[in-house]
Formats: structure tokens, C-alpha cells, sequence
């Protein structure tokens, strides 16, 4: 690669790289009011009575992003059975709203080894979080 190119190169890469550490970082304090891990890596909504499916699957799922961070979890990536057993979600009703979220593009979805797994967007983090917090606040 030529020289300017290589600077131009390590420009983009310190200047205009997101790395998703920065944005858990960045609303640690804000999700703290809604999630809490256990020492095995499962992820606790503190807020589950006050948000809908969809807003407890996304919670779910940036505190599966905190727990790999603190190397409680080995992968930010849920499977639908983990959705299922640990939310209470009975599968008629999770399917749907997975599907709702991607169309949202909130979510997206991985396969491997013939199985299913979702992780919320990077950069949609902050946003979610914000609209959790306005409705737990509202009450609505």
C-alpha cells in the first residue's frame, strides 16, 4: 500500500473508528438503572413489568453486550432459547417480536452452526436506552 493510502488508512482508523466499548461505556450509567448481571453472565432487567417484549428482549440483549465486556459472558450474541427461558418468553410470542425488531433494524440476526443468535446494533444503543428511560419515567 502506498504511503498516503497507509496514512490515510491510520487517519480512518484513529479518527472515525467506533468501537462498541466506547458506546457501553458512554451509557453505563443509564443502563445500570435497568440491567444487572449475575457472576454466570445472565442478565437481570430491573425494569421488566414497566417495558414491553420488545423493549425487554433489547434490554436483554445490551446486557448480554455488558457481560461479555466484563468477561462474565463468552459471546454478546443470544440464541432464542436463552430469550425464551431467561425473559419467560413463550416462542409464539418472541419470534414475532424478533422479527419486528430487525424490520426496526434494531437487531440483527447471526446464523451458525444452525442456530439462531441476535445482538442489538451498536448504535442503537443510546437510543434505546433513552426511550426505556422517557417510559419507565412516564409511567406509560
Amino acid at each position: 500500500m502506498s504511503e498516503p493510502r497507509e496514512a490515510l488508512k491510520g487517519k480512518i482508523l484513529k479518527e472515525m473508528t467506533v468501537d462498541y466499548t466506547d458506546k457501553l461505556e458512554k451509557n453505563f450509567e443509564l443502563a445500570k438503572q435497568f440491567i444487572r448481571l449475575t457472576k454466570e453472565g445472565k442478565v437481570e432487567i430491573l425494569v421488566k413489568d414497566k417495558v414491553s417484549r420488545k423493549e425487554q428482549i433489547l434490554l436483554y440483549l445490551i446486557g448480554k453486550m455488558y457481560a461479555k465486556e466484563a468477561g462474565l459472558a463468552e459471546t454478546y450474541e443470544v440464541g432464542n432459547t436463552e430469550l425464551m427461558k431467561e425473559l419467560r418468553i413463550p416462542r409464539g410470542s418472541l419470534f414475532p417480536r424478533l422479527m419486528e425488531l430487525r424490520e426496526e433494524n434494531k437487531i440483527r440476526q447471526i446464523q451458525r452452526e444452525g442456530k439462531v443468535y441476535h445482538s442489538v446494533h451498536v448504535n442503537q444503543i443510546e437510543e434505546i436506552l433513552r426511550a426505556v428511560d422517557k417510559k419507565v419515567r412516564s409511567g406509560s
